[in-house]
């Protein structure tokens, strides 16, 4: 199990790009203290925070390729190239338009990272721990959202303030590159491409003798049934395949829902939502939604246990549930401020539902979306699925981030909540109707769920999860 206590130290570096991706709110203070044409157009803004999404759009999009034609290992040492680069052009950065540039490469690492990783650590990984091993992945992702806060705070009084915030992000980056050059292929690709003994090599650093032939034997079965279908892989197979084509449904709708349902909303806006709910004081709105970002990575540990303990699809379903409950309560607040109410019950109100959304986004629907993607597609697919879930993810991402201010402008704030929790509910309804209980399963085992539900038969799904869970147990 050495190997795998490696992989999951592998995982913080991290921090770095998710860090990177938030700090920019920060940063963009003193940016447009130096650069006055930043500071004149709203648009530039716009575009240096979202540049960084629109190249992990594009990162995820090739990142499904570069999976499956290089493997995982190259994929996050390219990852990992990118992304330095990018930090090195925004320190460096003459004027606004380079400093774009370098956004636009940092998401590119992004992107292919953000499928890289989770495919990684679910092929490495044991099947009674895969959840949470994947999660480890998500809780770096969250911890580099509070990080993103601390630089912030760190870097504030330093000359040459934004450059600093936004070119150390580089140096974990490399780290993790020379920590990659140490680790193996995964061992499920190697075996896939035909290099069986490596395979084995690796395979055998995770599992004792016995588990070993019963792993051998899955990837034997595997590699006949692939060789049996086509050799190569396009986006348009994803969707003329049934079976393949209601797996991607089930994973790209989950990624769709976990943005369409305000969490970085809330991360991104967070002081400003504190601000609107009537807590004026910039430092205050600063440490409450510091407060966030930690409940929002403790939620993440939480979720590593109960995604392997409670499933992937009860853990969804209570995750939404609460999160309906605390996008209510915080559309209530802000009606009630809107409605004149003088008392300060709303602003704790306010307060109160981020932390309840928090508290049950973090270890549900944060985690959810990235594990099951990590593990509901064949072998032939999962690179490309996994980058194209991933990029609804992205694309998702950005859509809210540019549009909840404007929304909330138009229609008010506590309607924009409203509606969120209508997503909610939406989404509670796909996790029932679409996304199975994948816990404890083989990647066999959950290719014969969408065989079943190929064929018509998604009825029998439940009783395939007790007899795969029965296997598993004797």
């Amino acid at each position: 199990m050495w190997y795998l206590l490696c992989m999951m130290k592998l995982r913080e570096p991290r921090l770095s790009y998710f860090s990177c991706i938030g700090v920019i709110s920060g940063a963009l203070l003193y940016i447009k203290d130096d650069f006055e044409v930043v500071a004149k157009s709203s648009f530039l803004q716009e575009t240096i925070v979202s540049m960084a999404l629109v190249g992990a759009m594009i990162g995820a999009a090739t990142g499904g390729w570069i999976n499956d034609a290089h493997g995982r290992k190259k994929a996050t040492l390219t990852a990992d190239v990118v992304f330095t680069a990018g930090s090195v052009v925004m320190a460096a950065a003459p004027d606004p338009y380079v400093l774009i540039f370098g956004r636009l490469l940092v998401g590119l690492g992004v992107g292919v990272a953000s499928v890289t990783a989770p495919v990684y650590i679910a092929e490495a990984s044991p099947t009674e721990v895969r959840g949470g091993l994947v999660s480890t992945n998500v809780l770096m992702i969250t911890g580099g959202q509070f990080l993103s806060y601390l630089v912030n705070l760190a870097f504030s009084e330093v000359p040459g303030t934004w450059r600093w915030m936004l070119g150390v992000s580089g140096v974990p980056a490399v780290v993790q590159f020379i920590l990659m050059l140490l680790l193996p292929e995964s061992p499920r690709w190697l075996y896939m491409k035909q290099d069986k003994s490596e395979a084995i090599v690796v395979l055998s650093k995770i599992y004792d003798p016995f588990r070993l032939e019963d792993e051998i034997d899955h990837l034997d079965a595997a590699l006949e049934e692939e060789c049996h279908g086509k050799t190569a892989v396009s986006y348009w197979d994803v969707f003329k395949n049934k079976e393949i084509r209601l797996a991607f449904l089930a994973g790209a709708g989950l990624q769709a829902f976990q943005q369409f349902t305000g969490i970085n909303t809330v991360m991104y806006y967070s002081p400003t939502i504190v601000q609107m709910a009537g807590f004026h004081s910039n430092q205050l709105a600063l440490l409450i939604s510091l407060i966030v970002a930690a409940l929002n990575a403790a939620g993440t540990i939480l979720g590593i246990y109960l995604i392997d303990h409670y499933g992937r699809r009860k853990l969804a379903l209570t995750s939404l549930s609460g999160v309906l409950a605390s996008l209510i309560i915080l559309s209530v607040s802000f009606f009630l401020h809107s409605s004149g109410y003088t008392t300060g019950l709303y602003a704790w109100l306010a307060v109160a539902g981020l932390a309840l959304y928090i508290a049950f986004f973090s270890p549900g629907m944060g985690p959810v979306p990235w594990t099951v993607n990590s593990e509901i597609y064949p072998e032939a697919y999962r690179g490309i699925c996994g980058g194209m879930s991933a990029t609804v993810n992205w694309v998702s991402n950005l859509i809210v981030a540019q549009t909840f201010l404007s929304v909330a402008n138009a229609v008010g704030t506590g309607t924009t909540f409203m509606m969120l929790a209508g997503v909610a509910v939406l989404a509670f309804i796909f996790v029932v109707a679409f996304v199975p209980e994948t816990k404890g399963l083989t990647f066999e085992e959950v290719e014969k769920i969408w065989k079943e539900r190929a064929r018509g038969s998604g009825n029998n799904t439940h009783s395939l999860l007790e007899a795969g869970a029965r296997d598993e147990s004797s």
